[in-house]
């Protein structure tokens, strides 16, 4: 399959499963859970026929590693960044130190006054190393990395997750805890 099909596929993937499951009349269960067989039929009756094979290729080859079976490989979810209510039964987990957070200028007084808040999801996402953070806010322009002092807040009692594809999850990032890298 090329890569071109493969974007293509990996964005109704993730409108469907992360964003507007009922457009296409599925329902995400427990944990964000779908069973394939359900999804890829839901999918054909809405214009793209994918076979098991597709969605195979489709989830081992992301390079965001966006979706994720379960261990039977008969249900598919989304690993985080959902807008739709789905509790993804990820347990509270200690953080490195230092985690990151790309963004782009325009939102920096945003955040410096009000940190990091989740906006249309559910939670903050936050990148193990620097350089997911640049590839992150590169997406909508020139970068800017933030230091996040992750061992601060959970001394100061927040909570961390971690996603099965690595990206860390806080409900909220206040400004006292971010560092604008130069």
């Amino acid at each position: 399959m090329n890569e071109t099909k493969k974007v293509r596929i990996s964005k109704r993937l993730s409108l469907h499963l992360r964003h507007a499951p009922d457009q296409i009349g599925i329902t995400l269960g427990p944990g964000g859970w779908v069973p394939v067989e359900e999804l890829l039929s839901a999918l054909a009756r809405h214009g793209l026929t994918l076979t098991r094979a597709d969605l195979d290729e489709v989830v081992a080859t992301s390079d965001k590693k966006r979706f994720a079976f379960d261990d039977t490989g008969t249900l598919i979810r989304a690993n985080q960044g959902h807008s739709v209510e789905v509790d993804l039964d990820l347990p509270v987990t200690a953080p490195p130190a230092v985690l990151y957070h790309g963004t782009v200028d325009r939102f920096l007084p945003a955040i410096e006054q009000d940190g990091l808040k989740p906006m249309q999801r559910h939670h903050v996402h936050l990148s193990p190393t620097v350089d997911t953070a640049r590839a992150v806010g590169a997406r909508r322009g020139k970068p800017v990395i933030l230091r996040v002092d992750a061992a601060a807040m959970a001394a100061a009692g927040f909570e961390f997750r971690v996603s099965a594809n690595g990206v860390w999850l806080a409900d909220t990032v206040p400004p006292t805890y971010l560092t604008r890298l130069p």
